[in-house]
């Protein structure tokens, strides 16, 4: 593999983890990387703590917008290369499935917008969800795409996601 690369993060709602996942892997993995997310049952609106901490961690938040995955599997829509999942699988939470050609991993994140408490634990659990996506995501873009084959890939890809997943638990 090499080149530009496309990465699809999905979760349920795409109203936090998949959105921070998208603007992080916009940030640090470009040029190389294109990220966008979207929700098997979209919400239709991004949380505002998620877009205040991607503000605060300087980055863009101009095109984040909750979507549904429909708009991925329609024609015209971009080439995707991976496929990563960010739902909480602990949390009985049901993850989508992408069908199709697209290399695939669960990295699976407890969702801050589930939940209930204080202002201060609400902010803390996004902040949570945003250090444990950027792990994954660093180690991702670490990775040597263009000499690795297929298969090795999908190995590191699941490596990386047993550790992000371990260390949320």
């Amino acid at each position: 593999m090499q080149g530009r690369y496309n990465v699809l993060f999905l979760c349920t709602g795409n109203s936090a983890r998949s959105i921070m996942a998208e603007a992080i892997m916009n940030h640090k993995g470009r040029p190389n990387f294109t990220a966008y997310s979207a929700g098997s049952q979209a919400t239709g609106k991004v949380r505002p703590e998620a877009i205040k901490l991607v503000q605060k961690a300087g980055l863009p938040t101009d095109n984040l917008r909750s979507k549904d995955w429909d708009e991925f599997a329609k024609p015209g829509a971009p080439h995707l290369d991976f496929v990563f999942t960010v739902c909480d699988n602990s949390a009985k939470e049901v993850c989508p499935v992408w069908p199709g050609q697209p290399m695939t991993a669960h990295w699976g994140v407890p969702d801050p917008a589930a939940l209930a408490g204080t202002p201060q634990q609400i902010e803390r659990a996004f902040l949570d969800a945003y250090m444990i996506l950027e792990q994954p995501i660093s180690l991702f873009l670490c990775l040597p795409l263009s000499s690795l084959d297929k298969l090795a890939i999908q190995k590191e890809i699941d490596r990386i996601g047993k550790s992000s997943e371990a260390k949320s638990a």
